[in-house]
């Protein structure tokens, strides 16, 4: 979509002219002024009348008020002839220019000065905004601007020889909470609240090691504190998150950001590191399709036939991630399991994922791979319905459920850091655990310069 812009709040040369604007006020006005104030020494010739100097001043802020220009992009738009818009499919880079009286030629020299800078032809993508500044008269514009992302804009002046400058926008960033309650999945509610995807993804990141999001649940609760990112006062995402709180049934699960030496992470409500020996879950974002069932009927073979992993539906080209740290003893192919790679932790514990569409750059046997790094991305390959990982769970050389294994817990923060620990984690648990406002009211409340 573009749009036409012709702002019409300030006449150009407003404060160059204001001897004619004054003048066009009316001889009128004039007149009755010189009525009013007999003429002195120090005076200013306005129109047909004499009128004082501390006359002439109360009529330029008074009766003509100032006008603040209009700001965009760092150029004064009221000046300008303003074309914007969002790049559309199917659109050229070339036919957007040559749709604004820029040549080809001019085209290539833009492209040529930008390297270096930011090369437009290979970051020119659909959705990009952009705007056209031409000053009043000309047909050519003076200087194009190209937004890559909210967080910057490029500023092409062609005028002369073209000169590219990058803009990076102020960040600024406040301290807030969310709080809701769940009916259909965890990105549900919180996109509800009015925040973005990246809130829900925050909250995921830090409770991945205590709650198990493909199993939520309708009446869950959770809390988050974190850092909301502004540019030009329009919230922006989210940055750190400090504290968060999940409540299914009766467990409640708590962790607090913490640093102090060598100590910095996620601690639970104990003070123990809240990273686990291993992830919840393999996928984010996603629902379980199929659980652990020795007795289910098979959807391909029509049979009863043990499943012996968890199923987690998730789109096509889905991240899969290595619950924990080890080594791959296989990346391979078979009819039933399709892509799949089985990854060795220690002496007791192995995982296995199957259904992959491809292997992750690097997954091979023998290679080391760290918890949460990708291995390999959902698909629906050997015996599959739709796209989807089969996740299988070995203890000792057997095949277990794994929603259903009392994994070992982390060793508390140390006596002499442990009291550093209880003192902020008191402090967020103040703020989370406020009753100002119900749970599902609350979104993006700042906190205001609350830092623990």
């Amino acid at each position: 979509m573009v749009t036409n812009t012709r702002a019409n709040n300030t006449k150009p040369g407003f404060f160059q002219n204001k001897r004619k604007y004054l003048t066009t006020a009316g001889i009128g006005l004039g007149l009755t002024a010189a009525f009013f104030f007999p003429a002195k020494k120090s005076n200013h010739l306005i129109g047909a009348s004499i009128v004082p100097t501390d006359m002439l001043k109360s009529r330029e802020f008074g009766a003509f008020p100032i006008i603040s220009p209009t700001f965009k992009y760092g150029f004064v738009v009221d000046t300008f002839e303003v074309n914007e818009g969002a790049v559309a499919p199917n659109t050229t880079m070339s036919g957007l220019f040559t749709g604004h009286n820029i040549s080809t030629v001019e085209v290539e020299e833009m492209v040529a000065k930008s390297k270096g800078v930011f090369d437009i032809s290979h970051n020119f993508r659909v959705g990009n905004k952009y705007a056209f500044f031409t000053e009043r008269g000309e047909s050519t514009p003076a200087h194009f601007v190209f937004e890559p992302s909210a967080y910057e804009y490029i500023v092409f002046d062609l005028k002369g020889e073209t000169k590219v400058t990058k803009v990076v926008r102020e960040i600024t960033t406040k301290r807030s909470m969310i709080a809701g309650t769940i009916h259909a999945s965890l990105w549900d509610a919180i996109i509800s609240l009015g925040v973005g995807f990246d809130v829900a993804a925050k909250m995921e990141d830090a409770l991945q090691f205590s709650v198990d999001f493909s199993h939520t649940q309708d009446g869950d609760e959770f809390k988050m504190i974190y850092d909301e990112n502004f540019i030009d006062n329009s919230s922006f995402g989210a940055g750190q998150a400090y504290a968060a709180y999940y409540k299914q049934e009766d467990r409640e699960s708590y962790v607090f950001w913490f640093e102090q030496g060598n100590y910095k992470g996620y601690y639970d409500i104990e003070g123990r590191p809240a990273q686990s020996t291993f992830l919840r879950a393999p996928v984010k974002f996603t629902r379980i399709s199929s659980r652990y069932n020795l007795h289910r009927r098979h959807p391909i073979l029509k049979r009863v036939r043990p499943h012996l992993g968890t199923d987690y539906a998730a789109p096509y080209g889905t991240p899969i991630y290595a619950i924990g740290k080890g080594v791959v003893v296989a990346a391979a192919y078979t009819k039933g399991n399709g892509r799949f790679v089985k990854i060795k932790h220690d002496k007791v514990y192995e995982t296995q994922y199957l259904h992959m569409s491809k292997f992750a750059k690097g997954i091979k046997k023998g290679a080391v791979v760290a918890q949460g790094e990708v291995i390999g991305y959902v698909g629906s390959s050997g015996l599959a319905t739709g796209p989807h990982v089969c996740f299988r769970f070995w203890k000792n050389g057997k095949q277990v459920n794994f929603l259903k294994q009392m994994l070992p817990r982390a060793k508390p923060l140390p006596d002499n850091v442990l009291p550093a620990f209880m003192e902020v984690r008191d402090q967020y648990l103040q703020l989370l655990n406020k009753k100002d406002k119900p749970a599902g009211e609350m979104a993006s409340k700042a906190l205001g310069s609350f830092a623990p």
